[in-house]
């Protein structure tokens, strides 16, 4: 048996530290609410689980795997993928998109979108590295990313969906970090494109 980098003391500070950034900014914006200290421990849980279920098992002893690292990316999409795999990741996503369009600015959907692409991106790198140079067992491949991005932007669209329904509105609207509509942050890029 290869021994391994354990999970938890990994995983367990890296979303403590998260956590305390971003409560420690809301707080600095004169931002923190109970209803948007649950957005970021729920933001830090969940990439916490990601990170834990998509990077490890990392090896430690455990040789490298020779060769080119082509044979640890796989850019053909959908090329021998499953119908299950697209659907888990499409799904695992979802969450993502909410949590991101709760955090980021609501000018535009884009941005929480690109957002959750960063995150697989990021993901598929690191899967990437820790195969070539530990011996990981994942692979990097292009079908998750696209699969994670249909995610994201399908929780994006069920928080904008959401937030037309008039009862759920405003309740939505305690939990946006950008303080919802009329917010002088919000105002200000308003009366600027008037004044033009």
């Amino acid at each position: 048996m290869f021994r391994q980098v354990p999970v938890l003391p990994v995983v367990l500070p890296l979303a403590a530290a998260a956590l305390a950034a971003l409560l420690w900014s809301l707080h600095r914006r004169a931002r923190l609410t109970a209803p948007r200290a649950l957005v970021a421990l729920a933001l830090c849980v969940y990439l916490a689980g990601i990170v834990a279920n998509t990077v490890f098992p990392i090896f430690l002893d455990k040789p490298a795997r020779p060769g080119t690292w082509a044979g640890q990316v796989v850019l053909v999409p959908f090329a021998d993928y499953e119908l299950a795999d697209a659907v888990l990741n499409v799904a695992v996503f979802v969450p993502l998109g909410v949590l991101l369009a709760l955090v980021l600015r609501r000018s535009s959907w884009w941005r929480p979108v690109a957002a959750a692409a960063g995150v697989s991106l990021a993901i598929e790198v690191v899967q990437l590295l820790t195969n070539h140079v530990l011996g990981s067992g994942h692979v990097a491949d292009v079908s998750d990313l696209l699969s994670n991005v249909v995610g994201g932007a399908v929780g994006v669209a069920l928080l904008a969906a959401a937030s037309r329904v008039p009862w759920a509105r405003s309740r939505v609207d305690r939990f946006r970090w950008d303080g919802g509509p009329g917010d002088a942050a919000d105002v200000a890029p308003v009366l600027e494109h008037v004044g033009r």
